[in-house]
């Protein structure tokens, strides 16, 4: 993590504090924390919960972005990838600081429809990652993580390039069918696009073993 991103996450800690201060009064004992796909509320938690979900998850995430490459066994290492690493986990921090604005936003009493704005903001998430899928090397903690893959570095790069694309063309389609408010098609979307890389693996790998190139 470079000293600009970690000043950059200290500082959406400091806002999700100070926003958390300033709406935590106002909201009712128990807030809407999960919602299902016709975006009704199905999950409460008491307010005081909201430091968790928000600063305390979030801080838990940059304490994880630099304690796991630490972690991370020989020839697993995310040396190897380490400006790409960076950029997943900042997406995936970004990710969560909105995902906890939203929890915010709909448990002030503000009328948003939750369902699409979570599943949108999603879409998007898949996309900008899976434009990153083809630096990543083996590892333990990113990427499609299969058992074919992890056995073979060919299968792991290739799926990887492919992953690149499916995730990106799921992640753009569920984005557009998420603002056009297609109630089930942005997680068909995301599903079909981080499915289809592990059945690849799995397909290239008996392939590779079934020519003796493994």
């Amino acid at each position: 993590m470079t000293r600009k991103v970690l000043i950059f996450e200290l500082l959406m800690i400091a806002a999700a504090i100070g926003a958390t201060l300033t709406v935590l009064s106002h909201m009712p004992e128990r807030v809407a924390t999960h919602w299902g796909m016709n975006g009704e509320p199905n999950g409460f938690s008491p307010r005081e919960s909201l430091w968790a979900f928000g600063p305390g998850a979030l801080t838990a995430l940059l304490a994880l972005t630099a304690v796991l490459p630490w972690l991370s066994p020989r020839r697993f290492e995310v040396d190897s990838f380490r400006s790409t690493y960076n950029f997943i986990m900042l997406a995936v921090f970004l990710m969560m600081a909105y995902v906890y604005g939203i929890i915010l936003w709909a448990g002030s009493g503000i009328h948003v429809d939750v369902s699409r704005f979570a599943m949108g903001g999603v879409c998007l998430f898949i996309a900008v990652i899976g434009n990153v899928l083809s630096k990543v090397r083996p590892n333990f903690y990113i990427g499609v993580r299969t058992p074919w893959t992890l056995a073979n570095e060919k299968v792991w790069y290739a799926t990887h390039r492919f992953a690149a694309k499916s995730m990106v063309l799921g992640g753009v389609l569920g984005l557009a069918m998420a603002i056009a408010g297609v109630q089930f098609g942005p997680v068909a979307a995301i599903m079909a696009g981080a499915l289809a890389p592990v059945v690849y693996s799995l397909v290239l790998y008996k392939q590779l073993e079934h020519r003796g190139e493994l």
